[in-house]
């Protein structure tokens, strides 16, 4: 019995109209089909096509419930170690460029570094917040960032709608967010600090490490990553966490690409 591909596509949003267009500018047709978030390509290996929220693919990624698939960078870093050392970058793509930011409100004119937000941060000590709050999606993310710029006396709040919002309805006094043009953030009357760039993401073509494992699946992966080959000409933007590379997994699969693809990124931190 063939093995099946199992790939995970964004399943709503700019990052899947670009997806779906870079599957069909490399002749990987995505069939119409009357189940929202199953599918298959039609003109290639037995596949299945399994369209989720972007967190949830580097989950499923993590598991090996899907083979292959689609989020972005900031996600990936977003995830606990035990996640993150399942799963390989196979190559960074020309979309969904954001960046992760520290915001606080326009109206804190005096507040323009981390040096600022961090002197700030003691004037808040003893009121009803206890503490200067944090709104974010991304708290590992805050958590690693504010530590290493010196700032102890905050604690974050976990958002889970419109996280600009939260400083003008007193849930919080300053948000870390992720932001293509800025344009929600001034029109919520936020800026972002001179320095206060947490990470730079990009879209991401990942590979569940343990679907590399598989012989049989690591050759149908290869195929499916060597028909994409509109991957070849883009430069990928550098994030600015950096991914070390430790260990090399899966040579057969690696060398059979002749330097097509830039290397899979193993033990990723």
């Amino acid at each position: 019995m063939s093995e099946i591909l199992k790939i995970g596509l964004p399943s709503k949003g700019r990052l899947k109209d670009e997806t779906f267009k870079l599957f069909q500018k490399n002749n990987l047709k995505i069939k119409e089909t009357d189940r929202n978030y199953l599918s298959s390509i039609k003109n290639f290996k037995p596949n299945e096509v399994v369209l989720s929220h972007a967190r949830e693919i580097i989950e499923r990624l993590s598991d090996n419930s899907i083979d292959v698939g689609v989020s972005g960078y900031d996600l990936l870093q977003e995830s606990l170690p035990g996640i993150k050392k399942n799963i390989s970058i196979a190559k960074k793509l020309s979309f969904g460029s954001a960046d992760l930011v520290i915001a606080v409100p326009n109206a804190w004119i005096d507040v323009q570094t981390m040096a600022d937000l961090e002197e700030i941060s003691f004037n808040f000590k003893g009121k009803t917040t206890g503490k200067l709050r944090v709104a974010t999606k991304y708290p590992n993310l805050t958590n690693e960032f504010l530590l290493a710029k010196g700032l102890t006396q905050y604690k974050i709040v976990n958002s889970l709608g419109s996280t600009e919002i939260y400083p003008f309805t007193n849930q919080s006094e300053i948000i870390t967010d992720i932001t293509s043009t800025g344009s929600t953030l001034k029109a919520n009357n936020l800026k972002v600090l001179k320095d206060g760039i947490i990470l730079s993401s990009v879209a991401c073509l990942l590979v569940s490490k343990k679907s590399l494992k598989n012989n049989n699946k690591s050759k149908i992966i290869h195929k499916l990553l060597n028909q994409i080959k509109k991957l070849w000409d883009i430069n990928p933007i550098t994030p600015k966490i950096i991914i070390r590379e430790k260990n090399t997994l899966n040579q057969n699969l690696m060398s059979t690409l002749k330097g097509d693809f830039v290397k899979f990124s193993h033990g990723i931190k």
